[in-house]
């Protein structure tokens, strides 16, 4: 490959074109990976949205406090979720259209991430008062130790859901799983409120949860998958068989999403369950934004793994794409963030705004390392996936440790960007190396 800048500025210059002619426009959705890099991120901006109004009612019916905690609760869940995937989640992606008993290793994947996820979820609650002592209550109340064993594995579950559409190239039904999910999450915390105070918040999201994964393994999955029954199944033969990639995938997985779930626990502990709120409130905005690189690198995942001798042609399709929806999106959400956080409060508006508007700008470096990431997967460069984001998970997590108490949470949000920078720096530079298998 040429320069990885002239090619950026000939993205650039191609978008322009597409969206000025309505032929060329029509013909570029019309493409697989976009359509389902859509499909993916329509689900990421329902979720986010939805996500936005039950946030919104959960800070007009709990304290800031109660938000705060509550926020580290379901980073905890979403942490040991992952750490139960064991990798699995992308090698579904990888291998599942190729597979000879695609049911059997569906129902696998459930089976192996549902027990691993219970006795993880067991273990933390018993541990508790050494990984987050604030969370301590929830150790001494048996209603929330259940809650929050119960949840774990639901969690991990509609990973592997997700992970199963998007192999199947039918993201279409990611949106439908999401968005029922976050339609019915909306109302609950109302009735919680008086009840379960933080917990209530916690109920709320992982009932919806369950009612949503009933619909996704009842329903969507046996349209998705020809005569799939949610089964438990323990296929090791076929686990095996994938088992190196699902190991380097498990570490890959979890160094990408450490550092979400840890950093609001480490604020909840640092700066207190207020600051936490603030924290937690911008970085859900923010990830409206990241849904658009995520979405466009799962499609190039999975249009990689279906057709691998092209992979440098779906490269450029991808980076165009970012640039397409990013620059508009990132403009806008500068502009407009300070009134979308005056709806949670004014309190919001004046602790969250300056950090959401770095986490708005960090969206385009972060595109260009989630394409990178996904020609790593495809091409099985397993190393060199875990030394990148072995490299943003640990400086990052180190970085904001030492400057929390200093700057606040604002310093996450400088970190994250600086991150984030220098390893796109080493991403484009990379891109000139891709070879397809």
């Amino acid at each position: 490959m040429r320069l990885p800048v002239f090619h950026i500025c000939k993205a650039l210059t191609e978008i322009v074109n597409i969206i000025t002619s309505k032929k060329r426009l029509k013909q570029f959705l019309s493409t697989p990976l976009y359509t389902n890099a859509i499909h993916l991120m329509t689900t990421s901006a329902v979720m986010a949205l939805l996500g936005f109004f039950f946030w919104v009612v959960v800070a007009r019916f709990y304290t800031e406090a109660e938000v705060g905690y509550s926020s580290a609760i379901i980073s905890a869940i979403s942490l040991i979720a992952v750490l139960s995937l064991v990798g699995l989640d992308s090698s579904l992606i990888r291998f599942l259209p190729q597979a000879e008993k695609p049911r059997q290793l569906i129902n696998s994947s459930f089976t192996i991430t549902t027990l691993i996820s219970m006795v993880i979820a067991g273990i933390f609650v018993a541990g508790i008062e050494l990984w987050s002592p604030t969370l301590n209550f929830i150790k001494g109340n048996a209603v929330f130790s259940t809650v929050f064993i119960v949840i774990t594995p639901l969690f991990a579950s509609s990973c592997l859901v997700g992970s199963t559409f998007t192999a199947k190239r039918r993201a279409g039904f990611v949106l439908s799983v999401n968005t029922i999910t976050s339609l019915i999450r909306i109302p609950l915390p109302m009735v919680f409120a008086m009840f379960f105070h933080s917990f209530g918040i916690v109920a709320s999201w992982g009932i919806a949860l369950g009612i949503s994964m009933a619909f996704a393994l009842f329903l969507f999955l046996p349209r998705v998958q020809k005569h799939y029954t949610p089964v438990p199944t323990l296929k090791l033969d076929l686990i095996k068989n994938i088992w190196k990639y699902s190991g380097g995938n498990y570490l890959v997985s979890f160094l990408a999403f450490f550092p979400a779930t840890i950093l609001p626990l480490m604020v909840v502990n640092l700066l207190g369950p207020v600051q936490n709120a603030y924290f937690y409130i911008a970085w859900m905005m923010g990830t409206l934004l990241f849904a658009i690189p995520l979405g466009v690198s799962h499609s190039l995942f999975a249009e990689g793994s279906h057709f691998h001798g092209k992979l440098k042609e779906q490269v450029a399709k991808a980076l165009k794409f970012n640039f397409l929806l990013l620059v508009p999106a990132i403009i806008l959400l500068i502009l407009i963030g300070k009134w979308l956080l005056l709806v949670f409060g004014q309190s919001y508006s004046s602790n969250a705004l300056t950090l959401l508007r770095i986490l708005a700008i960090s969206s385009l470096p972060l595109s260009i390392n989630y394409i990178y990431i996904s020609i790593l997967r495809v091409n099985y460069r397993i190393k060199e996936l875990v030394t990148i984001w072995g490299f943003i998970a640990i400086t990052m997590l180190v970085i904001s440790y030492l400057v929390i108490p200093a700057t606040g949470i604002i310093g996450i949000g400088y970190a994250w960007l600086g991150i984030h920078g220098a390893a796109a720096l080493y991403s484009l530079i990379s891109l000139k190396r891709i070879r397809p298998l």
